[in-house]
C-alpha cells in the first residue's frame, strides 16, 4: 500500500483500478472510491470513525478535507460521507458527514456539514456554507452563508454537471498516461 493510502485499525481503502489518486493526496481507512474517480494534489480523505463512498466518476479537487462524524448512543450509525456518480467537488471544499446525490457541482471554497443532503443536479456557488440537516432539492443554484436557493438550473447548467466530470476523467487519463 502506497504510503499516502493508510488503513486505519481494520480497514483499508478499497479504490478500483480505474481511479487516478494524486501521490499528494491522503486517503484513511474505511473508503470506497468507485471507477473512475479521481482525487487531486493535497485532498485528505479520511474515514477514521465512520465510512465513506465516493460514485463513479466523480472528481475531488485539490486541498479538498473529506472527513465523518463517528457512532455515538444517542446517533449510532453516526454521519457518513457519501458521494454519487458524476460529481464535481471544487477546489478547498470541506464535506463532513453529509450526502451528496448525483451530478452536483460543490463550487469552490465550499462547505457541506453533517447529515445535510444535496439531491441530484444541483449547483451550489463558490465559498457557500450548507448548515447541518439541510436539504437542497434537486435541479437549483444555490449560494450564500447560508446557503439559499437562488434559481433553477437552466438547461446548459444541467448539461454542465455530467460534462464537468467528464472532462476530469479525461484530465485523469492524461495524467495517468503520464505517470
Amino acid at each position: 500500500m502506497k504510503n499516502n493510502i493508510r488503513s486505519y485499525l481494520n480497514t483499508q481503502p478499497q479504490i478500483a483500478d480505474t481511479c487516478y489518486i494524486d501521490d499528494m493526496a491522503v486517503l484513511i481507512g474505511d473508503v470506497i472510491l468507485h471507477e473512475q474517480v479521481s482525487v487531486w494534489p493535497f485532498a485528505v480523505i479520511r474515514a477514521d470513525v465512520n465510512s465513506m463512498q465516493i460514485g463513479a466518476r466523480s472528481n475531488v479537487q485539490d486541498h479538498c478535507m473529506l472527513h465523518v462524524s463517528h457512532k455515538t448512543a444517542a446517533k449510532p450509525e453516526g454521519s457518513p460521507l457519501l458521494i454519487g456518480e458524476d460529481v464535481t467537488i471544487g477546489h478547498h471544499v470541506n464535506l463532513h458527514g453529509c450526502t451528496i446525490g448525483n451530478r452536483v457541482l460543490v463550487g469552490i471554497n465550499s462547505i457541506v456539514l453533517d447529515d445535510a443532503i444535496i439531491e441530484d443536479e444541483v449547483m451550489i456557488g463558490a465559498g457557500s456554507l450548507v448548515p447541518p440537516r439541510k436539504r437542497l432539492a434537486s435541479g437549483y443554484l444555490y449560494m450564500g452563508s447560508p446557503v439559499q436557493q437562488i434559481r433553477p438550473l437552466t438547461e446548459k447548467e444541467r448539461e454542465f454537471l455530467p460534462y464537468s466530470a467528464a472532462h476530469y476523467v479525461k484530465l485523469m487519463r492524461n495524467y495517468q498516461i503520464n505517470s
